[in-house]
């Protein structure tokens, strides 16, 4: 696989520097540290609650720091002296997507956050930033991690049943997918374990996941709910599910999630995982996707394999909605003035950081959204929500709408690099 050894060969000089070994600073295990972000629109403030011992560490034990500048916020461990980068990640959260709608300008609210990263084996120096308006990030809080702490807890695992859908092998060199089950009742396991197959099968005949078909781990976490389904707020239905997953969430009747990110990683911590995907046993029409914190989607209506895709797009790549004329509760979630960093939208700031060397010399750019340019790289307007002001690649793609044709050209490239992350 060619493409993979060119990635490598071209990303890892630029981080590999700052990288020490695995196995001098870290366990096999899992620190998690779980923390609120409280605030209103112009401000965040972080309360730190506690941390436990997990017991699978399944990322790479090379690239232990994120070369891909993505997300709203970030997390670094740093050795004592706070000198050594020893381990990053990027992510976003729905705190932040709270506090680009209207409601963040009145009232402030809290939401649980979780931060995992490999345990160390000595005094470590835990950094959380959030990326300000300008693109920056800006430091909201740090602390001093032991170890040794009596502090961290360490309780045994929730008990769930847990079934290997596909294993690859060692999660060290592999995508770890979890999914997990969420409105299932116990006598309803048997078609989660089918459900996670039949979204798995589609996922991986999927450009570009067909790619690495032999380089994924999927476990299937048999969670029980007491009742099926999910909370449907609009129409006043409420179930009791274990994830306590909701449509409508910021009023939108079609986003689906759980902001019971806690119960999410209880959950999760029972298998070795690198991106976590919540199915959710339900016949609408609905998901949710948010950066290196988890996927939603329903695993009944006929587009369910395709809002998956989708949002897995957000979870596992960090790729932007390019869509621009349905209906969000956001209000400038990309100024206009600031290159975002998703690497499937552009305002123009920094075109030459994007796709721009992908489009073909002929091509006119911007591209008019004509017949002829269908399937070709350009630079189309609309996109982040916005129909002016911001570009995509192409003219259509899994990212932007519900027609065949797949995941563009640029957003499959992204996926590439970040698989290819996971794998070295």
């Amino acid at each position: 696989m060619r493409h993979i050894t060119i990635f490598l060969l071209a990303v890892l000089p630029a981080f590999a520097a700052g990288q020490g070994s695995f196995d001098n600073y870290f366990t096999g295990k899992v620190l998690r540290f779980d923390y609120m972000l409280a605030g209103n629109n112009k401000k965040t403030t972080v309360y730190p609650v506690g941390m436990k011992e997990e017991p699978f560490y399944g990322g790479s034990r090379t690239n232990l720091i994120d070369p891909f500048n993505y997300g709203n916020f970030k997390y670094e461990v740093f050795d004592s002296t706070g000198t050594r980068l020893l381990y990053s990640r990027g992510f976003c959260t729905l705190y932040q997507e709270w506090q680009t709608t209207a409601e963040a300008k009145i009232i402030e609210r809290s939401f649980p956050e979780v931060a995992t990263m490999p345990f160390p084996k000595y005094k470590v120096r835990f950094v959380l930033s959030q990326r300000i308006r300008d693109g920056s990030f800006e430091k909201l809080y740090e602390t001093d991690i032991d170890p040794e702490d009596y502090f961290i807890r360490k309780e045994k695992p929730v008990e769930v049943g847990v079934t290997k859908i596909i294993y690859s092998g060692d999660p060290a060199v592999n995508v770890d997918l979890v999914f997990i089950a969420e409105g299932y009742r116990a006598d309803e396991l048997a078609k989660f374990r089918e459900d996670v197959k039949r979204v798995t099968n589609i996922l991986l005949k999927e450009a570009p996941f067909s790619e690495f078909r032999d380089r994924f781990n999927i476990w299937a976490v048999e969670a029980v709910s007491a009742e099926s389904g999910t909370d449907v707020p609009g129409e006043n239905v409420y179930v009791s599910t274990i994830m306590n997953s909701s449509f409508y969430t910021f009023d939108l009747d079609r986003y689906l999630t759980t902001q019971d990110i806690l119960t999410v990683n209880d959950y999760a911590a029972v298998v070795p995982h690198d991106n976590i995907v919540v199915l959710i046993n339900s016949p609408r029409y609905g998901g949710g996707g948010v950066y290196n914190y988890y996927s939603c989607t329903t695993a009944d209506h006929p587009l369910s394999a395709h809002v998956f895709v989708h949002e897995l797009g957000h979870g596992f790549a960090g790729l932007a909605d390019e869509y621009y004329s349905s209906t969000v509760a956001y209000e400038e979630f990309y100024p206009l003035d600031i290159e975002p960093w998703e690497p499937n939208i552009t305002t123009q700031v920094n075109f030459d950081s994007k796709w721009k060397k992908m489009i073909n010399r002929v091509v006119p750019v911007p591209t008019p959204a004509e017949e002829k340019y269908k399937g070709v790289v350009g630079l189309f307007e609309g996109g982040g929500y916005s129909a002016k002001g911001i570009w995509r690649p192409q003219m259509e793609c899994t990212m932007k709408s519900n027609t065949p044709g797949g995941l563009c050209a640029v957003c499959r490239k992204a996926i590439r690099e970040m698989i290819g992350f996971y794998i070295k």
